[in-house]
């Protein structure tokens, strides 16, 4: 995948390259990157780009590396949050 579509504000990219950087500002950066995502994109495809990407120059215990690993365990359309009348028939 084009590096242009897996990451198009170069966020994932800029979280590498912050020093010192922790797992609450690589969770605040994912949320913002999966916002940016231009419409067709599928977010797991994304993130398996950005990953081999990013990810391999990087070192292994890198947050970011394993926010992404954990997005990528996450099954796309399944859990979440239920709201509205769903919510309350589940009870």
């Amino acid at each position: 995948m084009d590096m242009l579509k897996a990451d198009p504000k170069g966020l994932i990219r800029e979280c590498y390259r912050i020093e010192g950087i922790g797992p609450e500002e690589c969770r605040s950066i994912f949320l913002d990157w999966a916002l940016s995502l231009l419409p067709g994109v599928a977010p797991h495809e994304a993130m398996r780009a950005v990953l081999a990407h990013y990810g391999a120059a990087a070192a292994a215990d890198h947050p970011m590396t394993k926010v992404l690993t954990e997005g990528l365990l996450q099954t796309p359309g399944t859990g979440g949050r239920r709201g509205g009348r769903a919510a309350r028939l589940e009870g």
